[in-house]
């Protein structure tokens, strides 16, 4: 059993490419679409040491993953990126930039309470969320010019945290759902992600007997779609975790590195 088949007919497959300038993939319609953006997942890198941006996981020490942030702040030309512990919750945070430009101490790494997602509308803040399975999802208002990534794992997922994440855009910004676009990035795929009854029942899917398939992109996307996302501003990464060899780290398969992936607005 798996979800495959439940995809919404109009919702994009995109295969994210690498980025110029750090090891990354990017969206490739969005880099030349929106301009204004900053996007991406990061990747493992081709260098001797891997490009672990994992603060609360155990793959790298926290000298190495404080200069691989330094690297992606370096390489976006944004010179702010907000961070948090992750719960694999439902809660979403509002961000503005902190502290004074002129004064040079809104500069660097910015963590915040734990939360699983991300919202501004405000340039030169990079919103963050650490991955190596789990989905993440950037959404982009472009009319209010308003933007959230969020961290979706099952748990998160079912808990309602892109439903929290569409419904803060539209408090905190005004944004019409309709407007927005949806990227679920690069993740498990549902041919590599076999799991218990108890993750079907949570995601409201019947419940087989035993463990099975379940693709947690393709939920995200029919959810998306419920709450007013047009399916044709909704799109799938190609690339898996697992089964791609695509440059990720993957929990399930036994890395404690983590990747980010990224949303910001140019200054």
């Amino acid at each position: 059993m798996t979800t495959n088949d439940s995809t919404p007919q109009a919702v994009l497959k995109v295969r994210d490419i690498p980025a110029n300038t750090l090891p990354a993939m990017v969206h490739p319609g969005w880099a030349i679409t929106f301009p204004w953006l900053v996007q991406g997942t990061t990747t493992r890198g081709g260098l001797p040491v891997p490009f672990d941006l994992g603060l609360y996981s155990s793959g790298s020490s926290e000298s190495v993953v404080l200069d691989h942030w330094s690297h992606l702040l370096m390489a976006t030309s944004i010179t702010q990126a907000v961070h948090a512990p992750q719960i694999h919750g439902a809660e979403v945070r509002v961000h503005r930039r902190v502290g004074q430009r002129d004064a040079g101490d809104d500069v660097g790494l910015h963590l915040v309470e734990p939360c699983d997602g991300h919202l501004t509308d405000e340039s030169g803040v990079l919103l963050s969320v650490a991955v190596a399975d789990c989905v993440p999802v950037f959404v982009v208002d472009v009319r209010t010019r308003a933007i959230a990534v969020l961290h979706a794992g099952w748990r998160g997922a079912s808990a309602g945290v892109l439903e929290n994440g569409l419904s803060g855009m539209v408090a905190s910004f005004g944004s019409a759902v309709g407007d927005l676009h949806l990227h679920l990035g690069p993740s498990i795929c549902g041919d590599c992600y076999e799991v218990g009854g108890e993750v079907f029942a949570a995601m409201d899917q019947p419940v087989p007997d035993g463990n099975a398939p379940i693709d947690l992109r393709v939920l995200l996307a029919a959810r998306a779609a419920a709450r007013g996302v047009r399916e044709d501003r909704i799109s799938i990464s190609e690339h898996c975790t697992r089964c791609t060899a695509s440059e990720l780290f993957s929990h399930r398969g036994g890395d404690a590195h983590r990747q980010v992936a990224y949303l910001g607005i140019r200054r």
